[in-house]
């Protein structure tokens, strides 16, 4: 049965045997009293892969977000979030709104949006922060990097990027030969646009497999982070188990990155030239997500159902900012070309299955 919910987008996958080996799992102590070994080394790798001058680990996005906008002081800067982001990282902003800093939402991609906001929120005590995520897998768009950082920068503010979509997937100088890019970088090697007065937070569990995350961005912006980071008081820091998966997710990167991504690209092109033939178009673009907006609850389940019961293991996404249900086939490096076919075929099936009605154009 072909299953396509794994977010492991490259088919990186890390068993123990395959990991670098360990002697105790953790140190018992909080993270700001010490990092593990290699802990050190695999944020260097990090920042470097990202085009940043330095790098933290966390054991999730949760922490870093956490954290991330208490480097500020609250009296300080005012947040402006892009309607779109990812809700973890809105879960960061809705911490200060709570301690009295103003925020502030734009419409999706839309720097006119932004410039607007910023100039509504102006404050001369405060300097903005510019919240967004590097790639929509819903709407299958880059943000709009450069001119958001041009107007962080123009107003004296920072841009804080989550690019955990993007990482290992995107990278720089895409092109025909390479769909995604090269390197798997980010968005910020995809753009090209320097690092200055930008933070990006990742985490490494979706192209690259491995279940820990980072922030990177200059290393007075970072260090400044891990001096007043919270969680690595409070908290135990990254664990080696953690630490070893990604360095192999980086060396997995450098040595076989490229032929996962071509191959990756080539299967997505698939399933959507399957779907063109029957004037189905879904939403993501070259994007591995491959999703279809359902009008209704009820055609949703029915849909996501019918697909279990063809043989074909798909997302149910809740309603996003587009305020519906999707349905959504995450392809990976590792389906066949018969997977792709099947599951194209599948969904034909199925909106049939389900009545004419269904038999709209998703996008």
């Amino acid at each position: 049965m072909p299953n396509f919910t794994s977010a492991l987008y490259l088919g990186f996958e890390h068993s123990s045997e395959t990991l670098r080996p360990w002697k105790n799992l953790t140190t018992g102590a909080p993270g700001v009293l010490g990092a593990l070994p290699g802990a050190a080394a695999l944020a260097a790798d990090l920042a470097a892969l990202t085009g940043f001058e330095s790098a933290a680990l966390a054991p999730s996005t949760l922490h870093v977000f956490w954290d991330l906008f208490g480097i500020w002081p609250k009296e300080r800067i005012s947040i402006h979030v892009d309607e779109g982001a990812y809700p973890v990282g809105r879960w960061g902003v809705e911490r200060k709104a709570a301690q009295g800093v103003p925020c502030s939402v734009f419409r999706h991609h839309d720097p006119g949006s932004l410039a607007a906001s910023l100039r509504n929120g102006r404050r001369p005590s405060r300097r903005p922060v510019v919240l967004t995520d590097g790639y929509c897998p819903a709407c299958g768009r880059m943000a709009p990097l450069p001119e958001y950082l041009a107007l962080a920068r123009r107003s004296g503010g920072w841009l804080v990027v989550d690019d955990t979509q993007a990482l290992g997937l995107f990278g720089a100088g895409p092109g025909a030969r390479a769909p995604y890019g090269r390197g798997g970088g980010g968005s910020f090697r995809w753009w090209g646009t320097p690092a200055e007065d930008a933070v990006t937070v990742c985490s490494m569990a979706k192209a690259m497999g491995a279940p820990l995350a980072f922030a990177a961005g200059s290393r007075r912006m970072i260090r400044r982070y891990e001096m007043n980071s919270e969680t690595l008081v409070h908290s135990s820091p990254v664990s080696a188990a953690q630490v070893a998966a990604g360095e192999r997710a980086v060396v997995l990167n450098r040595e076989r990155g490229e032929e996962a991504r071509r191959t990756l690209a080539l299967r997505v092109a698939e399933f959507r030239t399957q779907l063109a033939r029957a004037k189905w178009r879904p939403a993501g673009g070259r994007f591995p997500v491959q999703s279809f907006a359902i009008p209704s609850e009820k055609e949703a389940l029915a849909l996501h159902a019918a697909l279990s019961r063809m043989g074909v293991q798909t997302v149910l996404q809740a309603a996003g900012h587009g305020g519906q249900r999707r349905i959504a086939f995450v392809i990976t490096a590792k389906h066949s070309a018969a997977d792709v076919d099947q599951a194209a075929e599948t969904w034909l099936r199925a909106v049939t299955a389900c009545g004419p009605a269904r038999r709209r154009k998703a996008g």
